[in-house]
């Protein structure tokens, strides 16, 4: 019987092959690899309120790494769990991944989805952060968090969605509330909302795309193409209400927090009765060729403009809107607009109340142009502000016809605009008229958002002249029948 024995000279090389030390990778460009940017919880929260989602995380590198800090990035207070590697917390630190090896993460969710409305977000994101080599590294946890119905779906969040019905009806009359999370296109559907109903819009989550320091924002909007239509049917006691899904406190009066209602080329047939659409980007936009008849509706708190005509049809009354950053009412490319009865309030905003021009600038300096036909008339309306000018206009052609708007029984405040290179001539299309200052009181209280007309000496008591078939303002109080108010407000004595 014979042994094998290993020659003295090997031992300290095994030695040294069993005891080196493990190569970590510093390089910034060596970064984790993931199984997904966004993690979500799409199809429990209706029966169930938790579930858990499985993130794999990969080492594509031929040297180890080592992941500095992985953590939530609201920490104690977020509704997500962390299990990583076996090993439960919102943070972790120093977690080690061989070459071309892998780490599972098991994130967990807990939510009551019956939650009355207010007491939690409707969509709850948050960012789930990755420290390796001195780079920040981002993956999105996506849950919902309160029973409602979330449009365009589940399951699809964050893209856009069309939706028709063949020429038919898809009325929103489900008693839990209406979340748009992503963009609803409408076409070829009549989209009738009742009295009473709520729709929330998530505004959208900043996500890096691939390893580029660009971000895609996905805003939340409802759009209307084709043959699309839009009928809002709010009463005085239960308005229909648009506005962000964020119901905490801090976002009450915060604009921009989705984009908006888009009314787009040629849809006909719009009508929004007793609404209020508030804190977006714009309220709504009415396109080329679209018509919209708006009725006793507030637009306000927008990060741009509240009403917006792109050459198109707009019939307004008893409609108020102010807090609107860019202008309250935007009258773009000419068009055809009545406004009757409304009020356009800016104050402590850079915009303008009332914004109408008839051209297309094709260059810097609008040498070229392409002008068409703008009609405008505003009745018994208030178009007042803090800025010395609350009206801007813009007309490229010297021609009345393709500039024609008239204003009767009128509030305004304009000064600039009537000096002798704009528009010197601007009172004789408003008659009668009023144009004052900050001197006279028209309003309770502007600075605390309060529109209607101060009781004892609103410049705008008995200034309006009676329309027919108009016999109450935006509170369903009784005008006047002789000699009732300007704007949209009749004074409470």
């Amino acid at each position: 019987m014979s042994t094998c024995r290993l020659p003295l000279l090997l031992l300290p090389l095994l030695f040294l092959a069993f005891c080196q030390k493990e190569k970590f990778t510093t390089a910034p460009e060596d970064k984790l690899a993931f199984s997904t940017d966004t993690l979500r919880f799409d199809t429990v929260f209706t029966e169930l309120g938790s579930a858990t989602r499985i993130l794999k995380i990969y080492n594509r590198h031929k040297e180890s790494i080592r992941i500095s800090k992985i953590y939530l990035e609201n920490g104690a207070a977020s509704r997500f769990n962390l299990n990583v590697d076996g090993l439960p917390g919102d943070s972790h630190e120093n977690i080690e991944i061989a070459p071309n090896d892998s780490l599972y993460v098991f994130a967990e969710v807990t939510v009551n989805p019956d939650e009355p409305p207010g007491s939690s977000p409707f969509v709850l994101d948050e960012n789930l952060l990755f420290e390796t080599n001195g780079n920040v590294q981002t993956v999105v946890l996506e849950a919902y968090g309160q029973n409602a119905v979330y449009l365009p779906s589940r399951f699809g969040a964050g893209g856009v969605v069309g939706y028709g019905c063949n020429g038919g009806e898809w009325v929103w009359d489900d008693p839990r509330p209406y979340v748009i999370y992503g963009v609803l296109v409408i076409d070829e559907c009549t989209v009738r909302i009742p009295a009473g109903a709520r729709i929330y819009v998530h505004g959208g989550l900043a996500k890096q795309v691939t390893d580029t320091a660009i971000y895609r924002y996905n805003d939340g909007f409802l759009a209307f193409t084709g043959s699309g239509r839009l009928v809002v049917e709010g009463t005085q006691e239960n308005p229909v209400i648009f506005e962000g899904d964020r119901l905490e406190p801090e976002f009450d009066n915060e604009p921009g927090q989705w984009t908006g209602i888009w009314l787009q080329s040629g849809t006909q047939g719009h009508v929004i009765e007793h609404c209020i659409v508030r804190n977006s980007i714009i309220g709504i936009r009415v396109d080329s060729a679209a018509d919209l008849t708006l009725r006793n509706t507030q637009i306000y708190n927008t990060s741009s403009s509240g009403l917006i005509g792109i050459h198109a049809r707009i019939d307004a009354e008893n409609c108020l809107f102010w807090g609107n950053t860019g202008y309250s009412i935007q009258l773009e490319y000419g068009g055809e607009y009545n406004f009757t009865y409304c009020t356009a309030a800016s104050y402590g905003v850079d915009g303008e109340a009332l914004r109408m021009g008839n051209a297309l600038c094709l260059d810097d300096f609008c040498s070229n142009y392409v002008a068409y036909p703008l009609k405008a008339q505003f009745r018994n309306c208030i178009l007042f502000g803090s800025r010395a000018d609350q009206i801007t206009l813009f007309d490229r052609l010297d021609d009345p016809s393709m500039f024609d708007y008239q204003m009767r029984n009128c509030i305004v405040r304009v000064r600039d605009l009537l000096d002798s290179d704009q528009y010197p001539d601007f009172l004789d299309h408003c008659m009668p008229c009023i144009n004052t200052d900050n001197q006279d009181t028209i309003f309770i209280n502007p600075n605390r958002n309060l529109y209607r007309l101060d009781t004892m000496h609103s410049i705008a008591n008995r200034y309006a002249a009676p329309i027919l078939g108009i016999d109450k303002d935006l509170d369903g109080k009784a005008r006047d029948a002789a000699m009732p108010d300007a704007g949209c407000y009749e004074i409470e004595f």
